[in-house]
């Protein structure tokens, strides 16, 4: 058992302690997950890596916090960095006049990290439909595109085998695709 395993069971069991010896084994990683996700983003973007994992540790670490181990706190700390990227984008593009939505565009490796808030808004928008139809895949999805995660990374969080994940990513990119299309065309 790893001693971030043993630390989660801990603040599970009610520890007060236990969170503050949570963070310093967690942050390198926490911010490995961040500069991954805002390397990515346009300059002068005005959420820093670290604010990035300072928001998302004030989310994970509240008082209701529960995980399952490891595999789950990493993963829910991707979720809490999309909400975090996808409200700062929101709150920018509210301040704009008509914040529209753009063309946005993939590439032909898989999703194209997004540049702007109006393509974050427009992939998050996206996803949430997804997540209608496919969950599993959505969730992918948000574990490799806000979280950072290789797909062997994301299929270990979701429990699946990677040959699965491969088949998830597959339909999940091809109907987001479509998808982004058609909100670029309406």
């Amino acid at each position: 058992m790893s001693n971030v395993t043993r630390i989660l069971e801990s603040i599970q069991q009610g520890d007060p302690k236990a969170a503050e010896e949570l963070l310093p084994l967690v942050y390198e990683e926490l911010r490995r997950l961040a500069a991954a996700k805002m390397g990515s983003q346009a300059a002068g973007h005005t959420l820093q890596p670290t604010a990035l994992v300072h928001e998302a540790w004030l989310r994970l670490a509240g008082p209701d916090a529960k995980f399952e181990g490891r595999t789950h706190f990493f993963a829910s700390a991707a979720e809490a960095m999309r909400h975090i990227l996808v409200d700062h984008a929101r709150r920018k593009a509210a301040k704009r006049h008509g914040g529209g939505q753009q063309r946005v565009e993939f590439n032909e490796a898989g999703l194209a990290a997004p540049t702007n808030d109006d393509q974050i808004l427009a992939v998050n928008d996206a996803l949430d439909k997804l997540s209608l139809e496919n969950k599993l895949g959505a969730d992918l999805v948000k574990l490799r595109y806000f979280g950072g995660l290789t797909l062997a990374e994301a299929a270990q969080a979701l429990g699946v085998s990677a040959r699965t994940a491969d088949n998830y990513w597959a339909h999940a990119k091809a109907w987001l695709i479509r998808e982004m299309g058609k909100k670029a065309k309406g």
